[in-house]
């Protein structure tokens, strides 16, 4: 007869089945690795908040995995084009965009483990959440089945959104200047709000205005990078409002 926790662990698989199945791997014994990237911190213990949780250390994980297989799938597929080019592609297909569609696509909210708030205000349609998990289900894939397995899986769901992109996407500050410029508005203008951490390790925190908009901000480890945050921000404001 089946033990407790024998019991527990099959049920988790059952429970599971369809997902593993997206994915391209059955966990087994190892669902334990699933489950977690799956629990969101707002399902974690009072006790236990505030300390890393394995859902955060897959997402982490999986964030670089991602990152590797994406950056070798555009070398493969754009043999001639320049550095400029390819980093503008991979910032797009590693974006929170990307994998909330890849999220939503394998089905992957109904199996996330909420806190009751979490769940009751959407969480399992938020798409910040999403990402997070579907990174964090890369890292379980990629630990407990390593890295073939889990680039098959990334080759297969992300090839549809590398083949939309016919052109290089533009960056967020060329985009949000072109938006101004459609709507014959004012060059956009930037600020920096503030700067944070060591002198090696800093975090600059930029806003971004627009005549007639609301700023928007962003944060980075650089003063470019922060304020193609920002860009990005305000950019997604206006095209959604």
């Amino acid at each position: 007869m089946p033990s407790l926790l024998g019991r527990h662990t099959l049920s988790l698989h059952s429970a599971l089945l369809e997902l593993q199945h997206v994915l391209g791997h059955d966990f087994g014994q190892g669902i334990t690795y699933l489950q977690d990237a799956l629990t969101h911190p707002s399902a974690t213990p009072v006790a236990l908040r505030g300390r890393a949780t394995a859902y955060e250390r897959l997402e982490f994980l999986g964030d670089r995995v991602l990152a590797l297989v994406i950056a070798e799938m555009l070398l493969a597929r754009f043999p001639t084009e320049k550095e400029g080019a390819l980093a503008r592609r991979h910032a797009a297909l590693v974006r929170r965009e990307a994998l909330a569609r890849v999220a939503w696509q394998i089905n992957l909210g109904p199996h996330l483990i909420l806190s009751h708030s979490e769940g009751d205000s959407g969480g399992r349609d938020n798409p910040a959440i999403l990402a997070d998990a579907c990174e964090g289900v890369i890292g379980a894939l990629f630990t407990h089945a390593g890295f073939d397995t889990t680039k098959n899986f990334i080759i297969r769901l992300w090839t549809p959104l590398m083949e939309e992109m016919t052109l290089p996407p533009k960056d967020a500050k060329t985009a949000l200047q072109e938006w101004a410029q459609r709507h014959a508005l004012p060059l956009p203008t930037y600020a920096i709000l503030s700067t944070a951490g060591p002198a090696h390790e800093p975090t600059f925190h930029v806003a971004v205005r627009v005549k007639g908009e609301e700023q928007a901000a962003g944060s980075g480890s650089s003063k470019r990078l922060a304020e193609q945050a920002a860009a990005r921000a305000l950019l997604e404001r206006v095209q959604n409002a």
